[in-house]
């Protein structure tokens, strides 16, 4: 994992409840290999575009707010400074809150990546949700809570751990 270093992210978003279940702190991180057609962040594609910013500063940001349920690590791609987001994600999950990432791999894709990085699998370990899968402008759905598409998946990922497959959950209710 990264330690205190930086992360480049294209901007942050303090509250937030319709990235996550509850009131979170959203970070799009900058760079993304997806490029899906129809994405809403595009501007998140380029990795050399949005700014360097300190872990430490950006945590900063996310403790001004007690009233909050978690963080959202969205993008661009989480995965593609999967160091920096376990980070985050840590630091979270130590200061009791829950962490979503977001990204367009498949939770399958990510196991096999995990095999071979350590920040890969700190990151998968570090957050409590998965949002999984490249958005598809012909399966868009305006009815899933927390996705764009029906080819996504909100997974539990303890759960999914511990049961060897995924197991997916629905975070409408909670």
């Amino acid at each position: 994992m990264a330690d205190g270093a930086g992360i480049r992210i294209a901007g942050f978003h303090p509250e937030s409840v319709v990235d996550g279940p509850g009131l979170r702190f959203v970070i799009y991180t900058q760079g993304c290999p997806h490029r899906c057609a129809g994405c809403q962040n595009p501007e998140t594609w380029d990795p050399e575009g949005g700014h360097e910013v300190a872990l430490d500063d950006l945590w900063a940001q996310v403790e001004k707010n007690p009233l909050l349920r978690g963080i959202t690590l969205s993008g661009g791609e989480p995965f593609m400074q999967a160091g920096a987001c376990a980070s985050l994600a840590a630091r979270a999950r130590a200061a009791g809150l829950d962490v979503v990432t977001y990204t367009g791999y498949t939770w399958e894709q990510l196991l096999v990546m995990a095999e071979s990085d350590p920040d890969v699998r700190a990151l998968l370990t570090f957050s409590d949700y998965l949002i999984d899968g490249p958005y598809l402008a012909a399966q868009r759905s305006l009815s899933l809570p927390f996705r764009g598409s029906r080819n996504q998946r909100i997974i539990d990922v303890a759960r999914s751990w511990t049961a060897g497959r995924v197991v997916e959950v629905d975070l409408a209710g909670h």
